[in-house]
């Protein structure tokens, strides 16, 4: 069926609201992606004229793809090589979407994305439409074909997984900023003790490799034993230049609402580490290194108005 012009600018007015759902529901920039060309496809085969709300319509297309696309991510994930971790986005990516209200931030912060993963894909989808999207229970209850008083428990009970992490601190760009800044001056102070005053007790560091890029299978867990990562991670080394391919510039920035060091190897960004901060501290470093998770990212920093180095290193 040939699709109008209209039909087509209705969708696209859409996009940007389609990508920043299923980018929660997905964690993944490429597959979120792909979730919103095939509901287009969807949209393009449909007879237009019979929908009453577009919006509606494409929204329920698309968390039902996801959905699907969840319970065969959750297979492939089993057999992945390391940590899985979500796929970073930069401050500015139109992909983070709404970012009006503190749960609204929150729910696309890293350490929100990771609770996620430990959601049903029901839950996720009621968690996000309604705390990141403020859709109301009978609107999600349509689009999942489940009742409103289900809505309801399934977001409780999602909101309580979620809740039951850690809470993080909220920080504005130049805090952010001075964090990153103060962790990297201890972590290239060549001393332990600095780092693991910045740290909670329970501090973790994850990193996701892919199996492409060497990360740990195990996360480090407790202060002395993070730190103790740091203060190695930031040694300069010969061994280190040859496997990132030269000299790596670490930059302060912020991805997926949360302070983040972002490295890069002329011009390619080959790391984003986001940092969860709480009141008592950074609680975690999550560490994306997979190549095929940067490539959007690089795309971004190509445009972004980066500034200068806060360090030169390996």
């Amino acid at each position: 069926m040939a699709i109008s012009m209209s039909d087509v600018d209705r969708f696209e007015a859409s996009r940007p609201r389609l990508e920043a759902i299923a980018y929660r529901m997905l964690g993944s920039a490429s597959e979120a992606e792909d979730a919103v060309q095939e509901t287009f496809l969807r949209w393009q085969a449909a007879d237009t004229e019979r929908i009453e709300v577009p919006e509606a319509w494409l929204t329920k297309v698309l968390t039902n793809l996801c959905l699907t696309q969840l319970t065969s991510a959750r297979a492939r994930r089993e057999t992945y090589v390391g940590q899985w971790l979500p796929e970073p986005l930069l401050a500015g990516d139109p992909m983070l979407g709404p970012a009006d209200t503190a749960e609204q931030r929150e729910s696309v912060s890293y350490a929100v994305l990771t609770l996620l993963e430990r959601l049903s894909p029901n839950e996720r989808a009621v968690y996000v439409l309604r705390e990141a999207f403020a859709y109301t229970h009978r609107e999600i209850a349509e689009i999942l074909d489940i009742s409103e008083a289900a809505s309801q428990q399934i977001f409780h009970r999602a909101k309580r997984h979620v809740a039951d992490g850690r809470a993080r601190a909220e920080v504005d760009r130049d805090a952010a900023r001075r964090i990153v800044e103060e962790f990297l001056a201890a972590a290239t102070s060549g001393r332990t003790e600095p780092l693991v005053r910045l740290l909670t007790e329970d501090a973790v560091a994850i990193g996701d490799g892919g199996g492409k890029v060497p990360a740990r299978a195990k996360a480090f867990e407790g202060a002395r034993a993070v730190a103790t990562f740091m203060r190695g991670l930031f040694k300069p080394s010969k061994a280190k230049r040859d496997l990132v391919g030269g000299t790596a510039e670490i930059f302060a920035a912020t991805a997926n609402a949360e302070p983040a060091l972002v490295v890069v190897v002329d011009g390619r960004v080959i790391g984003v580490m986001c940092l969860e901060i709480t009141d008592e501290g950074i609680a975690a470093f999550r560490n994306q290194v997979n190549p095929d998770k940067l490539e959007r990212a690089t795309r971004l920093w190509a445009a972004a108005d980066r500034g200068e180095p806060l360090l030169t290193v390996f």
